[in-house]
């Protein structure tokens, strides 16, 4: 526990505080550590700081439209991989119907989130009810299936040799955001029971990124009870009650949803926009000097974002100054509307990800120049 008061320095022109009361004509960039929970400085600039011109080499903002992924698979296995590392992957998996064997991950936890469709799922514990917006935590080493109405489309996010937890929400208690009694477990119900068949099962089961098949004369999912404290969990976003601050922007963390040891999930819901005059109302401009920050775009109107759809994802890599694009910062001290009504799961990881291979169309290559217009557009108004 730290016992000393920081003091921060101060030099030129700056707010009293960050995000608020701005002094006329800038912009500000907070550097920060340990991903808004570190140590960080506020810098204010003349201009955007994302007003760049050209962009050379690895480094930069990427999109993908995750909607332009054409395959559809029986199996998570064959979900498509987007992002990865030693630590996490993000697949966007295609699916329709029942799976016709089941699926156990040896390698992680798995992280489900419904970005389309209802059906439902069924594992070692039992059955769960699933629809759009919900996630589905599945603990390393559980056996399940899902049965969806139609199509279907998810977003995968494992964590390799890892486990989710929930996230400490300090001197807001332990029931901010979202009170843990409002996270469903699986139920040994009617359904559950019916589908106990004699019939042959197999049990794809993927450890060090291969799969082996395991096959029995019977259902496995065929439990009569179980107790304990450890089980799959689900939470659909409209049970997510955001922190909010009327006076100030809050960082990204505030909305942490799930905590792996290498990388949290992130919710964003609807929330009302900060009313006081001062006060930034878009998202600030600031580095990413710890981690890489991903964006999927579920449903809404994504009021910090120019041309981002439904079922789309942003990558913008440590290293790399990002913020609102030029339109959401004519924005930037007033809103048209009260509220926000944007749905989006944000990935932060500690450690580099990498860009898998995906089908010609799905990236945008232009959207690192997204950001160009800015000075063109506040030099008209």
């Amino acid at each position: 526990m730290k016992h000393n008061i920081s003091v921060s320095r101060v030099e030129g022109q700056t707010s009293r505080q960050a995000h608020v009361d701005l002094p006329d004509g800038t912009y500000e960039r907070e550097l920060g550590r340990e991903g808004f929970f570190g140590p960080a400085s506020m810098m204010y600039h003349r201009r955007p700081p994302t007003g760049w011109v050209n962009c050379e080499g690895p480094l930069r903002p990427r999109a993908f439209d995750l909607t332009k992924l054409e395959q559809r698979t029986g199996t998570p296995w064959g979900a498509t991989s987007v992002l990865t590392n030693a630590h996490t992957k993000m697949r966007f998996w295609r699916t329709e119907g029942a799976m016709p064997r089941l699926a156990r991950n040896g390698d992680g936890d798995e992280l489900l989130f419904v970005h389309r469709g209802q059906g439902r799922l069924f594992c070692d514990y039992g059955h769960l009810a699933i629809g759009e917006g919900d996630y589905v935590v599945l603990p390393r080493g559980t056996m399940w299936r899902t049965e969806f109405d139609g199509a279907a489309d998810l977003l995968l996010i494992e964590a390799t040799n890892d486990m989710y937890k929930l996230p400490e929400k300090g001197v807001a208690g332990r029931h901010a955001i979202f009170d843990p009694a409002i996270l469903d477990t699986p139920k040994i119900d009617d359904a559950f029971r019916a589908q106990q068949t004699d019939d042959s099962w197999q049990v794809e089961i993927r450890r060090r990124g291969q799969v082996s098949t395991v096959t029995y004369p019977y259902n496995p999912l065929d439990a009569v009870g179980w107790q304990g404290d450890l089980s799959p969990v689900r939470l659909n976003w409209r049970d997510i009650r955001p922190l909010m601050s009327h006076r100030a922007h809050l960082p990204p963390s505030a909305h942490t949803t799930w905590l792996a040891s290498r990388f949290v999930v992130c919710t964003f819901v609807p929330r009302p926009f900060e009313t006081d005059p001062g006060a930034l109302k878009v998202p600030f401009f600031h580095n990413n000097d710890d981690f890489d920050e991903v964006l999927f775009y579920h449903q809404g109107n994504f009021f910090s974002r120019d041309n981002i759809e439904a079922g789309m994802v942003t990558f913008h890599p440590c290293g790399f100054t990002h913020g609102p694009h030029p339109k959401a910062l004519r924005h930037m001290l007033e809103q048209s509307k009260p509220m926000t009504d944007e749905v989006a799961v944000m990935l932060d990881t500690r450690d580099a990800l990498d860009v898998a291979p995906l089908p010609a169309g799905v990236e945008n290559p232009d959207y690192v120049n997204s950001w160009r217009t800015e000075p063109a557009a506040q030099a008209a108004e």
